[in-house]
């Protein structure tokens, strides 16, 4: 099992999922991440990563919450903030993006959307804030209002092979990779369908107000879909290979350093960090890099904030910052994520990496699960 997130406990709140499930169940185990409170596990954490494998897997994203840009000047304030396109992007849009600095270093991320009055940001609720400060300070002669919208809205995800019948089982139209449908009605509920990235398994985010969560919530188990919490969702976070701002990569990283390409743009023109990013992909190459790895031997503990140092002989060359013990019935491996220098990563057949316990070999999540 992964770590999960934790911030101080005077910014604690309940997902509205959360607080709705431990009036049903009192004995619910939540756990604190991202920014929120929500189910750590339902069944247990083996049989619900294999139901987000091989079936569907329902999960709790009310720890999400939504930054709305809106005014006349919106999509040309926002394109000049973040690493996306957005000027390039039609109504029902949606992609990744990274918050930069002028130096740039990431300050956050989140998935943009474009609607026809306003766009979203969609990001963890542990970041809003810090980045609501960071971009109204660029809100200067600029027809924008950027606001964190209210918790009416919240949201569940859906995830692997059988998730888009079900979502057509109950009366959805799922939309193309990379975009969302709002207007959509799933069980009679008025919901918005999104896309979401999964380079494993088809994953899909279900928007829905918060009043009306478990009723969704409860059509979906109805459905066909198994009840996840957070430590599958974790596992499967890691068996991806997909990085988690503040616990994986932070204000101390650069865009290239952690591979996260999707969420670059190189022909939009100006926004902040742009000269650094560009720098770096047509003069220099990045010394370290995120990467995904295969632990062979013990399986390393990560508490919140604690890092697992990574050496070549006796330099240290990185450090593993997400580990998971991934079990299925066929297999079992542990697999990690984390940040090593880049010379390292390139020898690491003739001078392999190790750590406290093993050694990390450097590998690809969709290859890796392809040899399962």
């Amino acid at each position: 099992m992964s770590q999960t997130c934790q911030i101080p406990d005077a910014a604690v709140v309940e997902t509205p999922l959360a607080a709705q499930l431990t009036v049903q169940s009192p004995a619910l185990n939540l756990r604190l991440h991202r920014g929120a409170l929500t189910p750590l596990l339902f069944t247990g954490n083996v049989a619900e990563l294999q139901a987000l494998l091989s079936a569907a897997g329902i999960f709790d994203l009310g720890y999400r919450t939504f930054l709305r840009a809106s005014g006349k000047d919106r999509v040309r304030w926002l394109n000049g903030m973040i690493t996306q396109a957005v000027k390039s992007m039609t109504l029902g849009q949606t992609g990744y993006t990274l918050i930069l600095n002028a130096q740039g270093r990431i300050q956050g991320d989140g998935d943009v959307s474009a609607y026809d009055d306003s766009l979203l940001l969609e990001t963890d609720r542990s970041q809003s804030e810090r980045l609501l400060t960071h971009l109204r300070r660029y809100i200067i002669m600029d027809d924008v209002k950027l606001e964190e919208l209210e918790s009416s809205t919240t949201a569940i995800g859906i995830a692997g092979p059988r998730a888009k019948d079900i979502l057509k089982k109950l009366g959805g139209t799922v939309p193309e990779t990379g975009t969302f449908r709002p207007g959509q009605q799933l069980a009679g509920i008025d919901v918005t369908l999104v896309s979401a990235y999964g380079p494993v398994v088809p994953r899909f985010e279900v928007h829905v107000p918060a009043n009306q969560v478990l009723n969704l919530w409860s059509a979906l188990e109805a459905a066909g879909a198994a009840p996840c919490g957070i430590a599958a969702i974790e596992d499967l976070r890691v068996l991806e290979g997909l990085p988690q701002y503040d616990l994986d990569f932070s204000d101390k990283h650069l865009p290239q350093e952690t591979n996260l390409e999707r969420a670059l743009s190189f022909t939009k023109g100006c926004y902040i960090g742009q000269e650094i990013v560009e720098r770096i992909r047509t003069r220099a190459t990045v010394h370290r890099s995120l990467r995904q790895f295969q632990l062979h031997g013990d399986t390393p503990s990560l508490g919140p904030g604690k890092k697992i140092e990574l050496y070549a002989g006796d330099a240290a060359v990185g450090e593993l910052t997400s580990v998971a013990h991934i079990e299925l019935p066929e297999s079992s491996k542990t697999l990690a994520l984390g940040i090593a220098r880049v010379e390292a990563l390139e020898k690491s057949e003739t001078e392999p990496i190790t750590y406290g316990g093993g050694i990390a070999v450097p590998i690809g999540a969709a290859l890796l699960f392809a040899k399962s």
